[in-house]
């Protein structure tokens, strides 16, 4: 597939990266343009472009920026089209009401921008330096799940398959509404699991379940990462 990027930070690159070894042809972008991407495209083995030429250019496009920029994003070009959205609530990085109150998951605030695409959330609840070395081929023992929520059952089908090629196995938490069960704070968010002890976990989190804050880097070292 190609693999649209809008955004080129340390998840955006990992992602990338991980596309690239997959086989994917992948497009990394930024807001201040193409030509400050030279080093980090050529390291990465993609091409650079606009946030627009990385829209137009995916058939998966991936929405690697902070959530706040969420109105930035292009429509035109990702209509139908399956959109990953990684991002998490930072409320320090300004305050979204919405949120705040719990009326809409950060996917469906994403999915409200993008009426006409296929949004899924994916990628969020992984640290973007685990990223990579956290990825294991499919059927090894130690191989992490991660969780999914879309609203679109193909999009979700299309979101498996591009992470399983890049080194996860999957748990679909249900629609878009239901992506808060694997936001941050919450119980599962940024914690290595494997797909029974994450999908137990998803079903576990009541709308009460908080865990404070950088909790998930307890689990971090090589003993924590082994419980599945």
């Amino acid at each position: 597939m190609r693999i649209g990027i809008i955004g080129a930070g340390r998840m955006a690159q990992s992602i990338g990266w991980l596309a690239v070894q997959a086989g994917h042809d992948v497009m990394l972008s930024n807001s201040r343009g193409p030509q400050t991407l030279d080093e980090t495209s050529r390291r990465i083995g993609c091409v650079a472009g606009t946030a627009y030429e990385a829209a137009e250019f995916g058939d998966v496009v991936c929405i690697a920026i902070y959530l706040q920029d969420y109105q930035t994003v292009p429509k035109a070009p990702l209509v139908r089209k399956t959109v990953l959205n990684p991002q998490n609530y930072f409320p320090h990085l300004g305050r979204i009401a919405e949120l705040d109150r719990g009326e809409l998951t950060t996917a469906e605030l994403l999915a409200r921008h993008l009426p006409e695409s296929r949004i899924v959330k994916a990628l969020n609840a992984i640290l973007a330096e685990d990223l990579i070395p956290d990825a294991r081929p499919a059927g090894a023992a130690d191989r992490r799940a991660l969780p999914i929520a879309g609203d679109d059952l193909e999009a979700k089908s299309i979101a498996s398959r591009f992470l399983d090629q890049i080194g996860y196995d999957i748990v679909d938490a249900g629609l878009l509404s239901e992506g808060w069960r694997f936001e941050r704070r919450r119980p599962v968010y940024c914690r290595p699991l494997g797909t029974c002890a994450l999908q137990e976990m998803l079903l576990a989190t009541s709308p009460d379940s908080r865990v404070p804050e950088g909790d998930w880097y307890a689990y971090r070292s090589p003993q924590g990462r082994r419980q599945q």
